[in-house]
C-alpha cells in the first residue's frame, strides 16, 4: 500500500531509528495469533507474510469487509501519525490524530486501608494487591510509613479488561505506575481455520511485555515520568473483533517514590487531552466493589462528556462485591445514566494469572457467572468481555463511517495549506557540493528571470527607463542655456579670439568651431545624468527582484551576495555606458557636419560688399547671424543625440543587464569550496526543522487521502 511504503521509507532515516517504527504484520500459516509492534526489535522477532483479504476470497462478505476496512483504515492512519510525529499534541502543525475516532480506556486507582482488607498482607513488589489479585488488574503499590494502611492501591481493572477483550495476557504488570505512555491496541480480525486453536500460541508474550516496558523507557528514560507519545501494538487473530483501544495511564491520587508531586495532575491532564476531543469514545472502567460516586473514570468522563453521549461504562469486580449487594441498578442505567449502555465483566483472579489459565476458559467462566447468578440472568446476553468487544467494534465502525466525509474535507484543506507553506519555505538544502552549487545556480536563475520580467514589462518597473529617455533627458537638454553662450558679446569674443592675428577672410570657421564646441560640451551633463538615472532604476529593479525571489528569503547570506554581485555588474555597465555616451557627444564636437554649412547662403550672394573693412563684419547683424547659425547646428546635433544616447545606454546597460547580470558571480561561484558554498546557504535552523516537519505531515496527509479514497470507493 502507498501508506506502508511511504512510512517504511520515512523510518529508514537514521534519525528515526530510536523512534517506534511501523511494520505491518500478518499471521503466519499454522499460527492463530500474530502481533505487530511499532518497535524495531520486536518486529524482527515476528514474521509478517501477506495474506489475501477476506472480501477477495469471498465476494459475499465484501460489504462486511468494507465496514471492517474502516477500522483498519483508522489503524493505519494512527500508526502513520505516530511514525511521522503526529500525536495530537498542541503544536504549530496541523494534526490528523485528533480527527480520527478512537476508544480511550480510562480507569483509576483508589487507596485501600490494610486493616479493612479481608485478604491479608501482600508484600510490596509482588505484582498485585490482595483484592486486585482476584481481578487480575495492574495496580499501583505505594509504601507509606505510619498508622495509615496505604500499602497498596485498588486498580479499576482496566488492563484486565483489555486482556479479556484480546483473549491473551500481554500487558506489563508490577508496582507503581506501569502504563506511562498511551498504548494504542489495534485488533485485526483475519480469516483462519478455527481448528488451529490447539496450535495457537501468542508468540513471545513475555517479549511483548518487555518491549512495551523498553519502549516506554526509550521515551521517558528509566524514571517514572509519563509521555503522551503513544506505543502501537497490533494483534492479528481470527478470535478478535476489529477494534482499536487506547490504554491510558491510570488516574491516581498519590505520587510514588521517584515521581514529582505533579504526577497526579500530569496524568489527569494527559487523560483529559485524549477524552475531551469530540471524536474520542470514552470507555470508563470502574470497580463494582467501590462507590461509583468516587470513581475517577466516571468523574472525569462526566466533566468532558456531561450528557454521556460518548461514554461507555464498564463495571469490573462484580464478583467481589459484598454479599447482599449487586450492581443491577448501575448496569441497567438507573444509578448513573449514560446514553450508551453499561457492561459488566468478570476478570481473571491473580491466582488464575499465576497459573496461566487460558483466556478462553476465563471467558467461559465469565459467561457462566452471569448466566447462573440470579441477579444478572436477565442481563447475561449483554454482559462480558466478548459482548463488550463486539459492541465497541460495531459502535466504532458507525462513528468512523459518520466521520469519513469530515476527515476527507479536513485532509483536502490541510494538504493545500501544507503545500502553500512548503512552497513559501522553499526546497531543502542538498548535502553535497554539487547539489549546493546547483541550488545556488537555480535560485540565481529564478532571480535573473524575475529581473528580466521587470525590464520586459511583464512586471512593473521597466517603463521608468523609457520615462528617462522620453522626458527627463529631453527636458534636461532644453534647460541648457545656449542663448547665453551665443550672446552677442560671447560670439564676438570667441570669433575674435579664434581669428588671432589673422582675421578670417570669408567666414569665421574657427570661430564657428569654438562656439559649437562650447555648446556641445554642456550636453555632457544631461547625457551623464541619463546614464545615472537608468543605473538607479536598474538597481531598484534588482532590489525588487531580490524581494520577489522567494527562494532568496531562505538564505540571508546568499541574498546579500547576489545583491552585491548584481550591483557590481551594474556599476561596471554604468561606467562602460558613460564612456560610450560621452564619446557620442565628443564625436559631434570632433567632426562637424559639413553639408549643414555648405547649404548656408554666402554674404556675396546676399549682396554683401567684400571691399568693406573686415571690422565692419563684426556688427550686430553679422554676429547675430553667426549665433543663429550655430544655434541651428546645435539643435540639429541635440536632435541626433536624443536618439543616439538612449540607444547607447540601452545597449551598454539594459541589454547587458539582461544578458550577463550575474556572469561574474557565476564565474567566481564555480571556484568556491564546499565550506564557502555552505555559508551561502545558511538557512535558519528553525526554518529547516519546520520544513522537515511539514514535509512529513504532508506525506502523512497525502497517504491518508489515498487510503481514505480507496476505502470510500470500495464502499
Amino acid at each position: 500500500m502507498q501508506l506502508r511504503k511511504e512510512l517504511l521509507r520515512a523510518d529508514a532515516n537514521p534519525a528515526h531509528q530510536s523512534r517506534p517504527q511501523l511494520q505491518e504484520l500478518r499471521p503466519t500459516p499454522g499460527r492463530g495469533w500474530a502481533v505487530g509492534f511499532t518497535s524495531p526489535r520486536l518486529s524482527r522477532v515476528l514474521p509478517a507474510p501477506d495474506l489475501a483479504s477476506a472480501d477477495q476470497r469471498d465476494p459475499v462478505r465484501s460489504r462486511a469487509a468494507a465496514m471492517e476496512n474502516l477500522i483498519t483504515l483508522v489503524n493505519k492512519l494512527q500508526r502513520a501519525c505516530t511514525a511521522l510525529g503526529d500525536h495530537g499534541e498542541e503544536s504549530a502543525l496541523p494534526t490528523l490524530w485528533d480527527s480520527l475516532p478512537a476508544i480511550a480506556v480510562v480507569g483509576g486507582q483508589v487507596p485501600v486501608f490494610f486493616p479493612a482488607s479481608p485478604f491479608g498482607f501482600v508484600p510490596i513488589g509482588s505484582g498485585g494487591s490482595p483484592s486486585a489479585a482476584r481481578c487480575g488488574s495492574r495496580e499501583l503499590l505505594v509504601e507509606l510509613r505510619g498508622q495509615l494502611d496505604l500499602d497498596r492501591l485498588h486498580s479499576s481493572g482496566k488492563s484486565s479488561v483489555l486482556e479479556s477483550v484480546v483473549g491473551k495476557d500481554f500487558l506489563p504488570r508490577g508496582s507503581g505506575i506501569v502504563t506511562r505512555r498511551p498504548l494504542v491496541l489495534q485488533l485485526h480480525r483475519i480469516d483462519g481455520d478455527r481448528n488451529m486453536l490447539s496450535l495457537c500460541t501468542f508468540p513471545g508474550r513475555a517479549a511483548v511485555r518487555q518491549e512495551i516496558a523498553d519502549e516506554t523507557d526509550r521515551e521517558t528514560g528509566r524514571s517514572k515520568q509519563i509521555s503522551p507519545v503513544p506505543i502501537h501494538l497490533s494483534v492479528y487473530s481470527p478470535y478478535v473483533v476489529n477494534l482499536t483501544l487506547i490504554d491510558l495511564p491510570g488516574l491516581t491520587k498519590v505520587a510514588v517514590e521517584g515521581q514529582p508531586d505533579s504526577i497526579v495532575q500530569d496524568i489527569e491532564n494527559m487523560v483529559r487531552s485524549f477524552i475531551e476531543k469530540p471524536n474520542c469514545i470514552i470507555l470508563a472502567v470502574s470497580p463494582a466493589n467501590q462507590d461509583l460516586a468516587t470513581s475517577d473514570a466516571i468523574k472525569i468522563s462526566r466533566e468532558v462528556d456531561p450528557k454521556g453521549e460518548r461514554t461507555f461504562g464498564v463495571l469490573t469486580k462484580i464478583d467481589l462485591m459484598d454479599k447482599g449487594t449487586d450492581a443491577v441498578d448501575i448496569l441497567e442505567g438507573r444509578s448513573y445514566r449514560l446514553q450508551q449502555p453499561w457492561v459488566g465483566v468478570v476478570n481473571r483472579s491473580q491466582q488464575d494469572i499465576n497459573k496461566n489459565v487460558d483466556m478462553i476458559a476465563a471467558r467461559r467462566r465469565e459467561r457462566e457467572y452471569f448466566a447462573t447468578t440470579p441477579e444478572y440472568k436477565h442481563l447475561a446476553s449483554r454482559m462480558g468481555s466478548e459482548y463488550l468487544g463486539k459492541m465497541l467494534s460495531k459502535h466504532l465502525e458507525q462513528v468512523i463511517k459518520s466521520r469519513i466525509p469530515g476527515i476527507q474535507s479536513l485532509i483536502t484543506k490541510t494538504i493545500a495549506e501544507l503545500e502553500t507553506e512548503l512552497n513559501r519555505l522553499g526546497k531543502p538544502i542538498a548535502n553535497d557540493a554539487g547539489g549546493k552549487l546547483y541550488t545556488i545556480m537555480e535560485i540565481c536563475r529564478m532571480f535573473d528571470g524575475i529581473y528580466k520580467e521587470h525590464l520586459d514589462g511583464i512586471r512593473p518597473g521597466g517603463e521608468k527607463i523609457y520615462h528617462v529617455f522620453d522626458n527627463q533627458f529631453p527636458v534636461a537638454i532644453k534647460r541648457l542655456q545656449f542663448d547665453k553662450q551665443l550672446s552677442m558679446e560671447n560670439v564676438k569674443k570667441l570669433i575674435t579670439e579664434a581669428d588671432g592675428y589673422q582675421p578670417h577672410l570669408i567666414a569665421p570657421e574657427q570661430g564657428y568651431r569654438r562656439l559649437i564646441e562650447s555648446c556641445l560640451v554642456s550636453i555632457r551633463g544631461p547625457a551623464e545624468a541619463a546614464v545615472e538615472a537608468v543605473h538607479s532604476i536598474l538597481k531598484d529593479l534588482v532590489r525588487k527582484a531580490i524581494n520577489e525571489t522567494h527562494e532568496l528569503k531562505q538564505f540571508p547570506t546568499l541574498r546579500v551576495e547576489v545583491g552585491n554581485a548584481a550591483f557590481e555588474s551594474l556599476d561596471r555597465m554604468r561606467d562602460e555606458s558613460r564612456k560610450n555616451t560621452l564619446k557620442l557627444v565628443d564625436m559631434e564636437c570632433s567632426y562637424l557636419t559639413v553639408d549643414f554649412f555648405r547649404k548656408l547662403p554666402q554674404d556675396v550672394e546676399k549682396g554683401g560688399n567684400p571691399s568693406h573693412s573686415i571690422f565692419d563684419r563684426y556688427n550686430d547683424s553679422y554676429l547675430r547671424r553667426i549665433g543663429q547659425t550655430v544655434l541651428s547646428y546645435i539643435n540639429m546635433v541635440c536632435s541626433t543625440l536624443r536618439n543616439s544616447i538612449p540607444k547607447s545606454i540601452v545597449y551598454c546597460q539594459v541589454r547587458e543587464a539582461k544578458r550577463s547580470l550575474l556572469d561574474h558571480f557565476f564565474t567566481e561561484l564555480g571556484a568556491r569550496e564546499m565550506k564557502q558554498l555552505s555559508k551561502l546557504l545558511d538557512e535558519d535552523p528553525a526554518v529547516m526543522e519546520r520544513r522537515t516537519n511539514l514535509a512529513k505531515r504532508l506525506e502523512l496527509y497525502r497517504s491518508a487521502q489515498a487510503e481514505i479514497d480507496a476505502v470510500a470507493w470500495s464502499k
